[in-house]
């Protein structure tokens, strides 16, 4: 997607790194192209994606829902004029303090994984939409979950019973992982759910809703499927297994909507060389994992890098670092980039697609360096 108007942004304002900037149009463009690709599914932007304010207000516009994850996010999506009603609070990991704040504001749809929160639930938000969300063993993502989420199927299928029990409306929810690059690991899901389905109407509890989650990748250095791609697959999965009618569906896309959206400037700080004997040179930049980057942690994202210095002739290789002096804060050893070998302070370079959990990653003041300051552009943006 065109950047031109966040390279306008950088040649007026000339800002001082590192920052991010986020084009609010591109943002808008984007969700209204995931609408198209999976028409009539609820759209819930996961908000930690890109929290900021403008970003927001482009997807209220838009008509989205969010995926909202603590009663901060409910605060501000509410504050930019979201719906309550298009309001899903998909943390399966919340305080009962905070389920009753979320049905005071007016959210009636949750996710669940566990029985004392199946419980918070019926105490706290009476009557309310609750997906139980499903364990799968789906292809490995780029940023998977490990096991932190979910239940076993035996397990959702109890919580489905017990939620119904309570009062509760339960449906199903799945997450196939963070940058998941095969749209065939959608089909797991939607074949477990459909068993679920099956048993809890034999249990006399029948379902109509199911919540496919997001995980849908962004190319940084290597090519993803198109949404198009995704949805024909995922299409096709729910037509075979839910032959007497696809359910009401539920997506929560993130980084699909946003990565594109920003471009982050970063300066190199230090050019330096550890060894005699290798030929890679540590480059130290203004960003690091605990002020942007921390989707760079064993290497998961890598980002593409480009430079506005280049004066031209041959690379060589290097390893990518932070500023801090946290031993941890590199970005990539094993991953190969090359740089120019003129390459020296002060010389800049863009990460592209970078919209996506960096300024909502940042620590507040790691050895004292400032958030992540961002700008929004284009519409709804708040600087130009």
């Amino acid at each position: 997607m065109s950047t031109s108007l966040i390279r306008r942004f950088f040649d007026e304002r000339e800002p001082p790194t590192p920052c991010l900037v986020v084009d609010t149009d591109v943002v808008a463009a984007r969700a209204e192209e995931f609408a198209t690709a999976f028409p009539g599914a609820r759209i819930r932007y996961a908000v930690k994606a890109n929290p900021a304010p403008p970003v927001v207000d482009a997807l209220v516009a838009a008509g989205a829902g969010f995926d909202v994850a603590s009663p901060g996010e409910i605060a501000l999506c509410l504050e930019r004029g979201a719906d309550p009603a298009k309001l899903a609070y998909g943390n399966t990991i919340k305080k009962p303090a905070d389920i009753a704040f979320a049905y005071e504001h007016g959210v009636r749809e949750f996710t669940t994984d566990a029985e004392s929160d199946v419980e918070n639930l019926a105490r706290h938000a009476p009557g309310s939409a609750v997906s139980v969300r499903v364990l799968l063993d789906a292809p490995d993502s780029v940023t998977p979950f490990g096991r932190k989420f979910g239940c076993e199927p035996s397990v959702a299928l109890d919580l489905v019973l017990r939620a119904a029990d309570l009062g509760l409306r339960p449906g199903l929810a799945f997450h196939v992982g963070s940058q998941q690059p095969d749209p065939s690991a959608w089909e797991i899901g939607v074949a477990t759910a459909a068993k679920l389905f099956a048993e809890a109407a034999a249990a006399g509890v029948a379902m109509d809703r199911l919540n496919l989650g997001g995980g849908f990748a962004v190319a940084y250095r290597s090519d993803v499927p198109t949404l198009a791609e995704y949805a024909a697959k995922i299409g096709d999965a729910l037509r075979a297994h839910f032959p007497d009618g696809v359910p009401e569906l539920t997506m929560e896309p993130g980084r699909v909507l946003v990565a594109e959206a920003g471009v982050l400037r970063t300066e190199v700080v230090l050019v330096a060389r550890r060894s005699a004997t290798d030929e890679r040179r540590w480059v130290y930049l203004d960003i690091g994992r605990y002020n942007g980057l921390a989707e760079a942690e064993n290497e998961a994202i890598a980002y593409r890098f480009e430079p506005l210095d280049d004066r031209g002739g041959p690379s060589g290789p290097v390893i990518l670092a932070g500023p801090t002096c946290d031993g941890d804060d590199v970005l990539y050893q094993r991953t190969r980039y090359e740089l120019p070998l003129t390459l020296r302070a002060g010389d800049r370079f863009d990460v592209l697609a970078a919209g996506a959990y960096t300024a909502s990653y940042a620590s507040v003041a790691f050895n004292g360096i400032a958030p992540l300051r961002t700008y929004c552009v284009g519409r709804y943006g708040d600087d130009g």
